[in-house]
This record gives structure tokens, C-alpha cells and sequence, in this order.
């Protein structure tokens, strides 16, 4: 009848999404065994990862700047400072690799702002390495990697 209203075609869109959802539901579920696991983390499972350190803390947290008698580098940064956050597993790894050789402090400047003037930042994060008298060697400002902090410990512990 031409005066009538056509029905609403959404019943069968809906049943249609439902039976979609369904489907993509059932096939995204790993089914919690490894046998069904995604080749990616297969893959990932595979890798060979490194030893867990169980160990105190190696990254120190102080002001006592430098430790007396070690090589030391400080970072100075801040949990708000995104580079700084990504420095985080670099430094705690090199603390780890560097321990009762070397000190790797971390001074966050969000807590401790003044020191920011003491140790004369103008960026974040700002590393300074002291050699074992205590005397300021070099510092960097900006990100720097585990193998530029490593090349720089092994130097001043050369000496």
C-alpha cells in the first residue's frame, strides 16, 4: 500500500552486528592454552629475557651528590618530563650493570626543585658524571642511551 509507512529495516541490521560480534568474539579469544596463542607472542615468548635481579635497589635515590670514593652519574629529571620517563629503565639497567662500581643516582626536580639550581639545570633530563674525587667530568643534556652512559662509566672507571 502506497500510504503506508515502510517498517524499520534495524531488526535484521541489529541481528546482523549481533551474529558479527559473536564471530569476531569467538575467534579473538586465545582460549587461554599456548597452542592457540598469536605467532607474535610466540614469538615474544621466545625471546631470551634477562635474569631478573632480586638484589637491593641498585638506582640510588639521594641528594648526596657525588658518592665519595665511586665514579657517579646523576640524572636529573622528572616524572612529568616525558624524556626522563623514558630514561627510567635505561638508568635502572645501568645501575643494575654498574653496581659497587659506580653510582647512578636519580634526583627527581619535581620533589626537590631547589636542587635544580644547585646542580645548574636548564634542561630535563640533564646527566652529570663525577669521577671517583668528586670532581665534575662532563654532562649531557636531553636522552641518552645505555650504550653513551656505558661509554662514559667505562672511561672514568679507567682512570
Amino acid at each position: 500500500m502506497p500510504g503506508r509507512p515502510a517498517a524499520p529495516r534495524t531488526p535484521w541490521r541489529m541481528a546482523l552486528f549481533a551474529v558479527l560480534a559473536l564471530f569476531f568474539a569467538v575467534s579473538c579469544d586465545s582460549g587461554g592454552g599456548p597452542q592457540n596463542a598469536s605467532i607474535f607472542q610466540k614469538e615474544l615468548d621466545a625471546l631470551q629475557r634477562e635474569p631478573e635481579d632480586t638484589g637491593p635497589p641498585a638506582l640510588r635515590r639521594t641528594l648526596e651528590v657525588p658518592v665519595p670514593g665511586m665514579a657517579t652519574m646523576v640524572d636529573l629529571g622528572a616524572d612529568s618530563c616525558m624524556p626522563c620517563r623514558m630514561m627510567a629503565p635505561v638508568l635502572d639497567k645501568v645501575a643494575r650493570d654498574y653496581r659497587d662500581r659506580a653510582a647512578v643516582v636519580y634526583i627527581d626536580l619535581g620533589r626537590h626543585p631547589e636542587q635544580s639550581a644547585r646542580f645548574g639545570v636548564r634542561a630535563m633530563p640533564t646527566q652529570i658524571f663525577y669521577d671517583k674525587t668528586g670532581r665534575e667530568i662532563g654532562r649531557h643534556e636531553g636522552y641518552m642511551d645505555r650504550a653513551a652512559i656505558s661509554e662514559v662509566l667505562d672511561t672514568l672507571l679507567a682512570r
